[in-house]
């Protein structure tokens, strides 16, 4: 089935689904453009990365649709739609342990590309793909050996090298479960960076934040959830001023300015 929205590179429609009497996600519909960094905010519990797990997969939806590139995905699963170029990263990294940087990334490249696991190792991109990821690792903020352990990074560089690795993999949409949380000021400009290169590389990206500074700085336009409801939606200055965002999660950080 063909979506109508063809300038959407992610179509999201009326997407429910409830864990025994709770209803988790409740009819929720967005949409991203090529090159569009839309946030996704609200409350701890309010359906977030529930609503993210529907998109890539993980989750099947009670009801509702997942369009990506035009092509109903709702029924497919998650290893699929990766393939088809939905790319995602978590709150907790995951990565493949006792296992070097360099393999860790390779396992992430050109997912839409690849026929197999040992593909990644003996028939890759060589030069191409050295390249790719100093470029990548300069937007980062890496200056590390990348043939050393996963395991020897610290939390937020492991925040950061997830992303690089799942740009590796040239995702047309990329969802982006809370990358800042835990990280410095200056790890925060690096993620900032990461994610402005996806949108120079047309990647549409959603992106799962609490924040606020970064949202508000990167983010072309923002939809906000509150017990498993779209509650607002639209630019930065818009959601930040909309009466029912300031009482539900904006409040408190704008009250404590007055």
């Amino acid at each position: 089935m063909e979506c109508n929205k063809t300038s959407k590179i992610l179509a999201a429609e009326e997407l429910t689904i409830a864990f025994g009497g709770l209803v988790a996600t409740d009819h929720v519909s967005f949409e991203v453009a090529p090159g569009e960094i839309l946030g996704l905010i609200g409350p701890n519990g309010a359906g977030k990365s529930t609503l993210l797990n529907l998109v890539s997969g993980i989750y099947q939806c009670d009801s509702g649709k997942v369009f990506l590139n035009g092509t109903d995905v709702t029924r497919l699963p998650a290893h699929t739609r990766a393939r088809m170029g939905l790319g995602r990263t978590f709150q907790t990294p995951r990565f493949l342990q006792r296992s070097s940087i360099r393999d860790n990334l390779l396992l992430g490249t050109d997912l839409a590309n690849q026929i197999g696991f040992f593909q990644s190792f003996w028939d890759k991109k060589g030069f191409d793909f050295e390249e790719e990821v100093q470029e990548l690792m300069g937007y980062a903020g890496f200056s590390i050996n990348w043939h050393s352990d996963i395991n020897a990074l610290p939390f937020g560089q492991r925040k950061r090298l997830e992303i690089v690795r799942s740009l590796l993999s040239h995702p047309k949409v990329l969802l982006v479960d809370e990358p800042a949380a835990g990280l410095n000021t200056k790890e925060l400009e690096y993620v900032a960076n990461l994610l402005q290169y996806a949108t120079q590389k047309g990647i549409g990206v959603v992106l799962i934040e609490h924040q606020m500074d970064l949202v508000m700085n990167i983010c072309h336009r923002i939809i906000v959830l509150n017990f498993g409801k779209l509650i607002a939606e639209g630019t930065p200055k818009e959601v930040s001023s909309n009466a029912a965002v300031i009482e539900a999660y904006l409040g408190r950080k704008k009250h404590a300015h007055n």
